[in-house]
């Protein structure tokens, strides 16, 4: 749980503020530089190998977006943070693949930081993904750790000219991108759903130590989505109420709408959080009452066999006169008296309805 959590900044103790030093797991061997140059009329996408073929595309008339996979190359972020004026503490904060979702406006750009999430097969659980973003005029670049994303669906809309990107400016790419990724939080919380329902199901049917540590692995993850996802109602929020200028009110509209999506996937993760403190009562309570009918089935045998030990310890005592040692019927009558007890008992029992 805690590798997920936190990740070891050792290297970064006693460094100066803007030292370029990347955190986290290295996710791709080399970076992948594409390009997307569009506007209305045109479209233009590049796969490119040095940072320098970007910098012809900074045109005002049309948007450029640039994405890089792979941020363990810091020369490629100082390229172009050198060539597209980001502060040294940004990119800083891209290099940090811990940091929390936050939204920062620097006048000439705003920079936000999101976690793109996906379920991991072998795991078994959610992972994220750090996602940075550079919104500029008339450009966004986009900062991710590793090759293949949810954005594929954009980059057919730029290539077919399809809605409205095409005749929107940089600013709705932004917001494009950032709904992508939250639309990705319902398929990921959808899948969780499911699961949770199954666990519910078979915590009544069939409670095991096995679904203890089950219920154990789904609060750690929703504490990792929750961590993930909580501050993006913030960004988002402050995103449609920026005053800044590269934000146009008609792109505001769709914030808006992204921003209901986020009070939605909350509330969806504060319901599991619920069902799933609420799956450790079920669970005791399961065991409790299995335990319980245990016990009642034993205090029963036990209450039928007390008489009939108690007879057969005094007819199992060696005292020499002891009249029905001696008689013929003796045992057969002992026998038929401790049937008759145990019978009646039980007759008792399942009218009492402790049976």
């Amino acid at each position: 749980m805690m590798s997920r959590l936190i990740k070891k900044r050792s290297e970064k103790v006693g460094l100066p503020p803007g030292t370029l030093v990347h955190i986290g797991e290295r996710k791709t061997d080399t970076a992948k530089i594409t390009i997307l140059d569009y506007n209305e009329m045109q479209f233009q996408e590049k796969e490119v190998e040095k940072v320098e073929e970007c910098f012809p595309f900074k045109d005002e008339s049309t948007v450029t977006w640039i994405n890089v996979d792979g941020i363990h190359q810091i020369e490629i972020l100082e390229k172009l943070g050198n060539y597209f004026g980001l502060h040294s503490l940004v990119l800083e904060d891209i290099l940090n693949t811990d940091h929390r979702p936050k939204m920062e406006d620097f006048g000439d750009y705003i920079y936000v930081v999101l976690k793109m999430l996906h379920y991991n097969d072998k795991s078994n659980e959610a992972a994220a993904e750090q996602v940075s973003l550079i919104l500029g005029s008339n450009f966004v670049i986009s900062f991710q750790e590793m090759q293949g994303d949810v954005f594929n669906a954009i980059r057919e809309q730029i290539r077919g000219g399809k809605g409205h990107i095409r005749r929107m400016g940089a600013d709705y790419l932004a917001y494009a991108l950032i709904d992508t990724i939250v639309d990705r939080y319902f398929i990921i919380l959808e899948g969780l759903g499911e699961k949770i329902n199954d666990i519910e199901e078979e915590l009544v049917a069939n409670p095991t130590s096995r679904m203890l540590q089950t219920i154990h692995n789904l609060k750690t993850e929703m504490i990792f989505l929750r961590r993930s996802i909580w501050p993006l109602r913030e960004i988002v929020s402050s995103l449609e109420r920026a005053e800044s200028a590269l934000i146009k009110e008609t792109t505001a509209v769709y914030l808006k709408d992204v921003y209901d999506h986020t009070i939605q996937v909350m509330d969806t993760i504060e319901t599991f959080r619920d069902m799933i403190s609420g799956m450790v009562d079920i669970y005791f309570s399961s065991v409790s009452t299995r335990m319980n009918a245990v016990m009642k089935v034993l205090t029963i045998m036990a209450a039928i066999f007390i008489p009939l030990t108690l007879i057969a310890g005094i007819y199992g005592m060696n005292f020499k006169y002891m009249p029905e040692l001696e008689w013929p019927w003796g045992y057969p009558t002992v026998l038929f008296i401790m049937v008759v007890i145990g019978v009646s008992m039980l007759v008792y029992f399942r009218k009492k309805r402790w049976l």
